[in-house]
């Protein structure tokens, strides 16, 4: 067993966000995806991203407002969203006086045999 600890992750910044990327671990090819923590501060937002990847995030802490599109939804600490590909977003923290903290895993999305997104016929 490994054990990481997001309080002693090296991090680099993006805008007012703490970015941990595991990369940093020596995985390499072992794990399926990628993943990272980021620490949002009180009353910041992350810049709007939008990345080939899709992005399952878990809230570890805090409170996020999540905007997506044109789609906005506040998730607390526990609760968790999955970004599409290619989708835009940008996380906020509402709060006055606590950091958001967040886990994400992020993977490229499965191609089906016509190179077209597998799944994508469902989606509405």
């Amino acid at each position: 067993m490994r054990k990481f600890d997001s309080t002693a992750a090296a991090t680099y910044a993006v805008g007012d966000v703490d970015v941990a990327r595991w990369e940093q671990y020596g995985l390499g090819d072992r794990m399926p995806f990628n993943a990272m923590w980021y620490v949002v501060p009180p009353g910041s937002s992350s810049p709007v991203d939008c990345h080939p990847e899709l992005e399952l995030s878990i809230v570890i802490s805090g409170c996020a407002v999540v905007r997506a599109g044109e789609d906005s939804a506040e998730v607390r600490q526990g609760g968790a969203f999955l970004l599409e590909s290619d989708e835009d977003h940008r996380i906020r923290n509402p709060s006055t006086d606590q950091p958001l903290v967040v886990f994400s895993a992020y993977w490229m999305p499965a191609m089906d045999a016509s190179g077209a997104l597998a799944g994508q016929a469902d989606r509405v």
